[in-house]
């Protein structure tokens, strides 16, 4: 019961209550403990199982009365994850106010993995979400993947020490690099992991961040490398640089939608809005109107900086210099962030989640 009550929102009483007005109204059990748990009854399963329906046939109907009224108006609540809530969100929401004022879209922040999730469950109408090629959404027929754009990730590194080659990097070369990631668990993560391990390398993971805010600001900081989009660039420039890759690394932001509400005027409305603003040159596209601060242009994603030697190896990253064999004085190459890098392959994972 506290599962079920935390995944709708609700205290364990306001479920006890709701549960208890549905056994009076079809007269017979649903729910039974056994033990500390509860556990739905044979009446319960079958009831859950027209209770979809019911709920499928009820967004039917509303998408219906929608395109009846012929109007754009109502109440939407919309996924949103911490980049599109800062970024996607308030062009967005600019747009619909001047052209369907009636409608109201509330904004939920949920966990960008679980977007999919929170849609199927009906706890919110629309998500925002990301698809990776390299670690794709599960589908579910009831829920629809609207894709709003697709970006090719570079890779931040920080800023004057790129690689004096004007030639985009390899993968496996790269993987051999301090690297900023997301934890394997996540699709982001697991995402960029796949990608490196089909170039022919693994990526040496020396710190785990979810939060791209926050581990472009260590990059920055010459703590690593990390995967770079041109949305993500509008979160943060100071202090890093953009080198392409050679190989394709891409990934989508999706509108994740019921596909019974997909007809809806007002959710229609909704994600031409999102798309809009997913645009490029929307709202402060890299290298054109961000930031507006009067603070250093972004630089161009897809331009290779010129490079600057990096400090020695250790001085960047904070750990004492050390030589061990097989390390800078047996002729290491110095990755973007001053930290050796071997120069036939990468070496394996050495911190946690690698």
């Amino acid at each position: 019961m506290t599962a079920a009550a935390a995944a709708l929102g609700y205290t364990p009483g306001a479920v006890s209550l709701h549960i208890a007005a549905l056994e009076r109204a079809t007269g017979t059990e649903l729910v039974r403990r056994a033990g500390r748990r509860v556990e739905l009854t044979d009446a319960g399963r079958t009831l859950a199982v027209h209770a979809e329906r019911i709920l499928g046939a009820q967004a039917e109907a509303v998408a219906a009365l929608e395109r009846a009224r012929g109007e754009v108006a109502g109440r939407l609540r919309l996924g949103v994850f911490g980049t599109a809530a800062a970024l996607l969100l308030p062009p967005a929401l600019r747009r619909l106010a001047a052209r369907h004022p009636q409608l109201r879209v509330v904004g939920r922040e949920v966990d960008v993995d679980q977007a999919y999730a929170e849609v199927l469950a009906g706890r919110v109408d629309l998500a925002l979400g990301l698809d990776y090629p390299d670690a794709p959404l599960a589908r579910d027929g009831a829920v629809e993947l609207v894709r709003l754009r697709t970006e090719r990730f570079s890779l931040a590194v920080p800023a004057g020490r790129a690689p004096r080659e004007a030639a985009p990097l390899a993968l496996a070369g790269a993987a051999a690099y301090d690297w900023i990631l997301p934890p394997a668990g996540s699709y982001y993560g697991r995402a960029i992991r796949t990608a490196c391990r089909r170039a022919g390398g693994e990526p040496r993971v020396v710190h785990e961040v979810t939060d791209t805010a926050t581990s472009l600001a260590m990059v920055g900081a010459g703590l690593g490398v990390a995967p770079l989009t041109g949305l993500m660039l509008r979160l943060r420039s100071a202090g890093i640089a953009a080198v392409p890759l050679r190989e394709t690394v891409e990934r989508h932001i999706v509108v994740a939608v019921g596909a019974a509400a997909r007809s809806r005027p007002s959710v229609a409305a909704l994600i031409a809005a999102l798309r809009a603003g997913a645009e490029p040159g929307d709202g402060g596209e890299p290298g054109a109107t961000w930031p507006e601060d009067g603070g250093e242009p972004a630089p161009d994603p897809d331009a290779m900086p010129e490079a600057v030697p990096g400090p020695r190896a250790g001085a960047v990253s904070g750990r004492p210099e050390r030589h061990t064999q097989g390390s800078a004085r047996s002729g290491r190459a110095a990755s973007p962030t001053g930290v050796t890098a071997p120069p036939h392959g990468p070496a394996g994972p050495r911190a946690a989640g690698g």
